[in-house]
């Protein structure tokens, strides 16, 4: 029996719907696109719990699973819709300053917007800036680096996991702490971003560099209105549990009266991405409770204790599976392993979910599919015949940009956490 009473058996629907994310889409490509399919998987997890609780009498779990799957896809949505109706055009000269001056504006815009809305926002400037250019291979992979992922640590609406902590008891302005991650991260990316660009664009022939200069865009806005609903989730997600909600679906509501539907047509926007979060989570949420459980209590016994194990070990799971459940699993980890203390955040020590927030979220960056974005600012960048790095070489590459960052910050979470 887990800490609360539930069978060993329901300890098994977790990892098995973590698993199915993972393989189907590869292994059956077409049928997981279909989300009649995807509803099956997560009913065929999570109905079994469902079942099991409402015949035991343990609704109170399910009621909790439930209120946070309601704000977290909320809030979600919220930004996703938002971000969805804004749309960012333009043709600047490519400079090495200009990938360096957009990328950082994305990296930056990813913990206000979401990782997913920053990216679908800046991607496009940056491919149609550089599309008059020939060395550029480089460019998309540490925008995914940069934004699509490690940008996204500054806030809870920044990546899905920081997201889930704060759903679960984390402060909203807790995550404001790991700007030194942020700031390494980022930085590194971004001065890589800058050195490579540097030596390609010295490579470019003459007759690129002519047709950079000649075909200049004005950078320009479509969608202000958005723009004034995306900065309101920020306040919207400070009210009290009922009112957050409610303000999450007026917000897009809002969004999607005022904005046209040529623009979100133009900007690529579709239900289906969000759509797919909300089904696949749903079954996440109710299966995670006797797993938050079981790990809570056998922490002890396992030799997982320090911060840089939880790290390294939160971060190579979210390198391909999803980040968020990942996150889950290692934060229920982590606070088994707390030491009780004045230093606790939502029952973990602070470096010990310090190390399970950054593992979680700049991880994602190793494989095209650690993160949701990832995959959408690949689609996009082929889509504009933007060439892209393959699955293995992509992994290698990224890896080895964020190792230097990786060594320092397992240094400081050997030196910090005893």
């Amino acid at each position: 029996m887990s800490s609360e009473g539930l069978p060993a058996w329901t300890m098994v629907p977790f990892p098995a719907l973590v698993l199915a994310i993972a393989v189907l889409p590869i292994a059956v490509p077409r049928l997981w696109e279909r989300r009649s399919f995807q509803c099956l998987v997560v009913a065929a997890c999570a109905l079994p719990i469902v079942v099991h609780s409402v015949v035991t009498a343990q609704v109170p779990g399910l009621a909790g699973a439930t209120t946070s799957y309601l704000s977290f896809v909320t809030t979600l949505g919220a930004l996703y819709i938002t971000s969805g109706g804004v749309q960012l055009f333009g043709d600047i000269e490519a400079t090495p300053s200009t990938n360096v001056a957009l990328v950082t504006a994305g990296a930056v815009l990813a913990s206000f917007v979401g990782t997913t809305g920053a990216s679908m926002l800046m991607i496009r400037p940056v491919l149609w800036t550089n599309r008059q250019r020939e060395h550029r291979a480089h460019l998309v992979p540490l925008f995914i680096i940069a934004v699509a992922n490690a940008g996204g640590l500054l806030t809870p609406l920044g990546d899905p996991p920081l997201l889930v902590g704060y759903i679960s008891g984390v402060p909203f302005f807790w995550t404001l702490r790991l700007f030194p991650a942020w700031l390494l991260y980022v930085g590194s990316a971004v001065a890589t971003l800058y050195w490579v660009d540097k030596r390609a664009y010295a490579r470019e022939s003459p007759e690129a560099l002519v047709r950079d200069r000649s075909e200049v865009v004005p950078i320009g806005l479509k969608g202000k209105r958005n723009v004034a609903l995306m900065f309101a989730v920020v306040p919207a997600a400070l009210l009290p549990l009922g009112f957050r909600e409610v303000a999450m679906i007026a917000i897009a509501a809002a969004s999607l009266i005022v904005t046209h539907r040529s623009l979100r047509k133009d900007s690529g926007f579709s239900f289906g991405p969000i759509l797919d979060v909300a089904v696949i989570f749903a079954g996440l949420f109710v299966c995670l409770g006797p797993i938050e459980g079981a790990l809570a209590n056998a922490a002890p016994w396992l030799p997982m204790r320090k911060g840089w194990q939880l790290f390294w070990a939160s971060g190579l799971l979210s390198s391909v599976l999803d980040n968020a459940p990942t996150y889950t699993a290692f934060a229920a980890l982590a606070r088994g392993v707390s030491l009780p203390g004045a230093n606790l955040v939502a029952g973990i020590s602070g470096m010990k979910l310090a190390a399970v927030s950054i593992g979680s979220v700049v991880m994602g960056a190793t494989t095209y599919i650690g993160n949701g974005p990832n995959l959408m600012v690949k689609a996009i960048a082929e889509g504009e015949k933007f060439p892209t790095p393959g699955f293995f070489r992509y992994a290698v590459f990224a890896f080895a940009v964020m190792l230097p960052a990786h060594v320092l910050m397992t240094l400081v979470f050997v030196l910090f956490d005893r």
